[in-house]
């Protein structure tokens, strides 16, 4: 198949796809698995990965395209996978896995989920200490992870787990591919403040992976996993919607419900609250925008960090205001309380639910605060912070 070059090509390439499946009667597994096979999946990755070796701009065109059309979104039904996995795939994996893998992640066959955070080891991932000692032709694995999105639903995860205690934090880390059916492999709900289980903690028992499985060298783990957390930072807050959706077209939506007729002082002052959100979500939005003009195929830059501090920000700031337009409604949640485990991430339930949800944004895909620090060091030049363990082997790091 030949690189995309304009695009005319891809919407020629998009409406032949419509054509020949349309969306609203095709099966989505069928359509999917249709638009992975054109190389319509991810139009910057290279051929035989979903993609035509294409740029970020060739592929917001395609998507563009496609969500006017009413076509199914793979991201809403594998966002991990979609977003953090399959970039990882395709920049560390061989290409048996990512002729194996990449096709069934795009459809939704097989869920995938990331295996970083420990109970010890968050913000300063690289503490982890998960063990993965080699047996031959295999390695076993040993520790917990948590905080792991949708790891209920996953057939595959992609795990960082600790191969060399006597190197340096950041040295002794190998990625690997794991099973989450293997034997071994226990998933337990972590149910939030909404009432929903959308994380899980895992446990690894003497799990076997194949050496087959490991992306990229030896205890190089760490730069695979910076691969996935950069992808995860542009997935998480670098999207760009359509002008006035989202969480900001709800507030336009409630204010006209409610408020649009109203003349006293306080409906001015929440309209004005109103108006300066919708410019904040505007700037955040366009930013993104010229971001994403700029970025180059391979792994995002340090603009994912900015992208998603802003997107962590406004979204709480933005659904706290939802909740205040609602006046008194906005203190009722539903009459029952339902533990259940979620379909996807970030559910679209009531107004209210993902306001206490946009709570975890600060937190899920790196902290605002390590945000910060990564926006000062790696755009702003300014001094790193104190790191008296940077050299020193992880058995011997302190820890709590």
């Amino acid at each position: 198949m030949t690189t995309v070059s304009t695009t005319m090509d891809i919407n020629a390439q998009v409406d032949s796809l419509l054509e020949d499946f349309p969306p609203q009667t095709t099966d989505v597994v069928t359509f999917l698995g249709e638009q992975f096979d054109r190389g319509l999946a991810w139009v910057h990755f290279p051929v035989g990965c979903g993609g035509q070796g294409g740029t970020p701009t060739d592929q917001q065109q395609a998507l563009r395209r496609l969500a006017e059309a009413g076509a199914p979104s793979a991201a809403m039904r594998n966002v991990i996978g979609y977003g953090m996995c399959a970039p990882t795939l395709v920049a560390h994996g061989s290409e048996a896995n990512q002729s194996r893998y990449l096709r069934p992640l795009f459809t939704g066959e097989e869920v995938w989920c990331q295996l970083f955070s420990e109970p010890g080891a968050g913000s300063d991932v690289a503490t982890l200490g998960t063990r993965a000692d080699r047996d031959g032709d295999e390695w076993i694995l040993n520790g917990q992870k948590v905080w792991t999105t949708l790891a209920h639903l996953a057939s595959f995860g992609l795990i960082i787990a600790r191969s060399n205690p006597d190197a340096v934090k950041h040295k002794g880390i190998t990625a690997f591919i794991v099973d989450m059916r293997a034997p071994g492999v226990d998933v337990r709900p972590l149910y939030q403040a909404t009432g929903e289980a959308e994380f899980n903690e895992c446990f690894f028992t003497d799990v076997r992976v194949n050496d087959d499985q490991r992306l990229g060298d030896v205890g190089e783990g760490w730069g695979v996993s910076i691969t996935t957390l950069m992808n995860e930072r542009v997935s998480i807050g670098g999207t760009i919607p359509p002008r006035g959706s989202g969480l900001i077209g709800e507030a336009v939506r409630i204010w006209k419900d409610r408020w649009v007729n109203r003349k006293d002082s306080h409906a001015q002052a929440i309209r004005s609250e109103l108006l300066q959100a919708w410019v904040r979500n505007e700037v955040n939005r366009l930013t993104n925008q010229r971001a994403s003009d700029n970025r180059k195929s391979g792994t995002p830059g340090p603009e994912g960090s900015v992208a998603k501090l802003g997107f962590a920000e406004e979204n709480q700031r933005t659904s706290e205001l939802c909740v205040d337009l609602l006046g008194a409604d906005g203190m009722l949640y539903h009459s029952e309380y339902p533990k259940v485990r979620p379909t996807e991430a970030m559910g679209r339930g009531d107004v209210r639910q993902t306001f206490i949800r946009m709570r975890a944004n600060s937190i899920e895909g790196g902290t605002s605060e390590v945000m910060r620090n990564i926006i000062g060091e790696r755009v702003l030049g300014l001094p790193g912070e104190p790191r008296n363990d940077k050299d020193v082997p992880w058995k011997d790091v302190p820890r709590g």
